[in-house]
């Protein structure tokens, strides 16, 4: 009868296990190197100008220094990672303006997420200021769970949350404070 020393068994061991640790290292390289090409732009674009058409009437404008679009991953979007200026126009023609230091779009929700220094104006002089919101492009709607400060003629407010329509004809406030003047 024949036994195999406990020498052997460790040096068995400590093969099998290097020869795991290697063969895990390999396969981990593979996946390292597919994850970053997944997140590698499929385009890049600097100094753009976008004009949104809708038959035949300019809906948007969009102007940004750069713009990243990542279209071949899963969940598809596009970066705007030194901010963007838009202008919307509504059916008459009146301007709204939206600029912010960072903007990301995503392409299945037709959502845009705005962040940084985001303000809002128009030309009847409101202006909504605010460090994150998110625009509904589907439903023309704005909203934000942040801190938000909004001046118009009628007063200037403050408050925690809030959703509006990009004319904020409509606006819908979770919290709000400061002094408007009272129309009634």
């Amino acid at each position: 009868m024949r036994f195999i020393s406990n020498k052997n068994i460790i040096f068995l061991h400590t093969a099998f296990a290097v020869f795991l640790l290697f063969s895990c290292q390999s396969n981990f390289k593979e996946v390292q190197k597919s994850t970053f090409a997944e997140f590698t732009p499929s385009g890049e674009a600097d100094s753009i100008n976008i004009k949104y058409t809708d038959s035949g009437r300019i809906k948007s404008i969009l102007v940004s220094p750069k713009m990243l679009d990542y279209a071949s991953v899963e969940f598809p979007f596009t970066e705007f990672p030194k901010g963007i200026n838009v202008t919307l126009y509504d059916e008459k023609g009146k301007k709204t303006f939206v600029t912010s230091k960072y903007a990301v779009t995503f392409k299945n929700t037709d959502l845009i997420d705005l962040q940084g220094n985001v303000k809002i104006t128009n030309e009847s002089g409101q202006l909504f200021e605010t460090e994150q919101l998110y625009f509904d492009q589907k439903n023309e709607w704005f909203y934000t769970e942040k801190r938000y400060k909004f001046t118009d003629p009628k007063g200037v407010s403050f408050g925690e949350g809030v959703d509006f329509s990009k004319d904020f004809k409509i606006i819908n406030s979770q919290g709000i404070s400061g002094e408007i003047e009272n129309t009634k």
